[in-house]
Parts: structure tokens; C-alpha cells; sequence
């Protein structure tokens, strides 16, 4: 049993096990584990199948993502691929072996999710903007990872619909787009009426949507609102939205990285996803930056550019005071 798959389908196999090791919190409600999220923090959003053909298939109704137990065993312990394998290795009793490259995750998700960012067209003047603008947001510079599609499809409890969509790429260190989110809008920009009006599609783990190029310091944030409100106030500052708390703690970084932000949410697993980032970070100096609301976003509403300007100045280390330079853009 050698390969992620494989590994995938003995973690299925033994599914209840796992959750009870990695999901304490949470609960069994028939064929299913009932739990929070992939720190297996008390709730109801997250449900693993444990029987049956997809046995080990998990959901996250809440943060719209979905993954098999060695995904979930990534993001609940914050490690990277090969320390996953590792992991599920481990809790298989099985021998860890040497692995030459990750391997890729299964193409389906990721070949469906890059068909339909190059389907998505240029979000300038478009109903995406509009939305991001009554957040607050202004349109970066180089928009190439957001793009909008007015009829993307919704699976509704009760058949498919089309609403107009925010389309955001997510990608891999390479630039290779490994996932897309889509926030389902609704024709006055606000969001959609619908459940759930965001949903990732997809390999996300490890990955993010991008805004700039690293060189030795980046920004890390939960949300694709929050890494846009930073990177108004901060234009220079190469900055990646994870897209959620658990992929946030999951993040991989370049190499060369010497000082990493983390931008949290204001609550626990906000909290959470930043220690597991600092439990691997090695000599890589991470600092956070805390919201005085609820995350970034509402900041920028609630406090103005200039306001927020000065509360991430006071967080930032002196000789990265140089990112805050206002360049005068707001929404129209």
C-alpha cells in the first residue's frame, strides 16, 4: 500500500477509527461522523461517510469543501503531503518508505475546476466587481487569478441552477491552477440566495489564490475578502487567500521564505490554524495580524483604508512598514 490512493482507501476501510483519533469531538449519527470542521471541533457542518462504497468521503457543509481521510488528515494536523502519507502510514501500521514527489491528487475535481476558470471571463465592470466593490474592495492591480461567469452552475437540494459567479483560481506554488472558488452572486451584487453561495472545487490543500509574486516575505489569509482588503492597503505585499481556516493551517510556502504574516479571523480556529502553522514554520519568522473585528474585511468597512492602514502598522515588523503606501484607489 504505497500510493495516496491506496492509502486513502485503507484510512476508508478503518474510517470510525480514524475520526475517533483525529475527530474526538465530534460524534457517530448512524453511518455518518457528525463533527465541526477537521480539527473536529464540537458542531454539525462536517460529515464523514463510514460505510459503503465511499466510505472515508467527507463533506464540510459550512466552508464548502469535501476530500477523502488523508485530506482531512492534512489539514487536521497541518502538514504537507508527504507528512500526511507518513501520518496515514503510521496509523495503518504500515512502513513509511521513501517518496521522490508528492503525488498529484486525482485530476477529475482539478481538470473540471480549470475548465471553468479559462470558460470565466475578465472581472472589470462586471457584477463580481460590483459585489467585491460593496465590500469595501478595490480591484488590484493584476486581477489575473479573478475572473466572473453569469451563468455558473448551483447544485441545489432540489435540481441545478445558474447564478451569476465570482471565479477565484487556486493554484500551486507553480502557478498551476489546482482548484477554483466561486461565490454564486445575486443580481444586485449582494450574494446569492442560496445555502451554501460559496463552494471550492478541486485540490486546495497546500494552495491559495495568489495576488503577487513571493519573494521572501507573504501574507497569509482565511478568506479571499480578507487577502483582498489586505492587498488594497498593502499593494505591494504578495498575498494568498487560503480559502479557510483548515487550509490556512495547511499552507505551503516557498523555500525562501523568511518572514510570513498570517492574517487570521478574530476566533478559535482562527487561533488553531496559526499554531499549526508556527508548529512547522521551522526559522521562518511568522507573525499574525489580528482583526479588531471579526476578520479584515469588516475592518475595511468598518474602520475606513486610512484607520486600517494604522492598525496593520502597528503589527507589521519596522523594516515591512514600506508595504503601507496608499495608492490612492477606491471603488467608483
Amino acid at each position: 500500500m504505497s500510493s495516496a490512493s491506496d492509502l486513502a482507501r485503507g484510512l476508508g476501510d478503518n474510517a470510525e477509527a480514524v475520526c475517533q483519533t483525529y475527530l474526538t469531538k465530534g460524534r457517530r449519527q448512524g453511518r455518518y461522523w457528525i463533527c465541526g470542521d477537521v480539527y473536529g471541533t464540537p458542531g454539525r457542518s462536517l460529515y464523514v461517510q463510514l460505510f459503503g462504497e465511499r466510505a472515508g468521503k467527507w463533506t464540510d457543509g459550512a466552508e464548502g469543501t469535501h476530500g477523502d481521510l488523508l485530506d482531512l488528515i492534512m489539514a487536521n494536523r497541518g502538514l504537507d503531503f508527504r507528512a500526511a502519507c507518513d501520518e496515514a502510514r503510521a496509523f495503518l501500521s504500515l512502513p513509511i518508505i521513501p517518496m521522490k514527489r508528492p503525488e498529484p491528487a486525482p485530476p477529475g475535481t482539478s481538470v473540471a475546476a480549470r475548465r471553468l476558470f479559462a470558460a470565466s471571463s475578465s472581472i472589470r465592470g462586471t457584477l463580481a466587481e460590483v459585489y467585491l466593490c460593496q465590500r469595501g474592495v478595490t480591484l488590484p492591480s493584476d486581477v489575473s487569478a479573478l475572473r466572473f461567469h453569469p451563468r455558473c452552475y448551483y447544485r441545489a437540494p432540489l435540481g441545478r441552477e445558474t447564478w451569476p459567479a465570482l471565479i477565484a483560481a487556486v493554484t500551486d506554488g507553480k502557478g498551476a491552477v489546482t482548484g477554483v472558488h466561486r461565490t454564486w452572486l445575486s443580481p444586485d451584487g449582494g450574494k446569492a440566495p442560496v445555502d451554501q453561495p460559496r463552494r471550492a472545487l478541486g485540490h486546495l490543500a497546500g494552495n491559495g489564490v495568489r495576488f503577487g509574486t513571493v519573494t521572501d516575505t507573504m501574507l497569509a489569509a482565511e478568506g479571499l475578502e480578507t487577502a483582498l482588503a489586505l492587498k488594497m492597503i498593502m499593494p505591494e505585499m504578495p498575498v494568498m487567500a487560503a480559502l479557510s481556516a483548515a487550509h490556512l493551517a495547511a499552507l505551503t510556502w516557498p523555500p525562501k521564505l523568511r518572514r510570513l504574516y498570517v492574517a487570521r479571523d478574530n476566533d478559535e480556529v482562527g487561533r488553531l490554524a496559526l499554531e499549526k502553522i508556527r508548529s512547522r514554520a521551522g526559522e521562518i519568522d511568522v507573525r499574525e495580524l489580528v482583526p479588531r473585528a471579526e476578520d479584515f474585511n469588516a475592518d475595511l468597512l468598518t474602520l475606513g483604508p486610512d484607520r486600517l492602514r494604522g492598525w496593520i502598522g502597528e503589527q507589521l515588523a519596522p523594516d515591512d512598514s514600506h508595504f503601507l503606501i496608499h495608492d490612492g484607489r477606491q471603488c467608483a
